[in-house]
């Protein structure tokens, strides 16, 4: 099964499309007790927290599958103008939602006319 296309422009070059609504994945992550005491000392002194990166990527990769499934679910080909909106719950959770509009691809082949 192909993935299904996912942009953050509006337009796919060649390929016009049909608007089918907009779609949303999201999720909610938070570290254990012991990555979040050892982010906190790694804060002290300043630097890169790479488990919250790590954790950041992992949300992002979540909401945009999830994007997919819903926009999958509508009976799309792709979503265009994708974004991600992401916020702080608590110290230690952060939610990241992707966004986008899904489209269904228009066969314009002139091919396909009778003359």
């Amino acid at each position: 099964m192909t993935q299904l296309l996912v942009t953050t422009t509006e337009n796919s070059p060649g390929y016009p499309y049909e608007v089918l609504g907009e779609v949303f994945g999201l999720t909610t992550q938070s570290k254990n007790l012991v990555r979040n005491i050892g982010a906190g000392l790694k804060g002290l002194v300043g630097g890169e927290i790479k488990d919250y990166t790590k954790m950041l990527e992992e949300s992002r990769d979540v909401a945009v599958n999830r994007l997919r499934d819903n926009a999958s679910a509508m009976g799309a080909d792709a979503v265009v103008m994708m974004r991600f909106d992401t916020g702080s719950i608590s110290q230690d959770m952060q939610s990241v939602a992707a966004y986008g509009t899904a489209v269904r691809f228009i066969n314009t082949d002139s091919s396909d006319t009778n003359a």
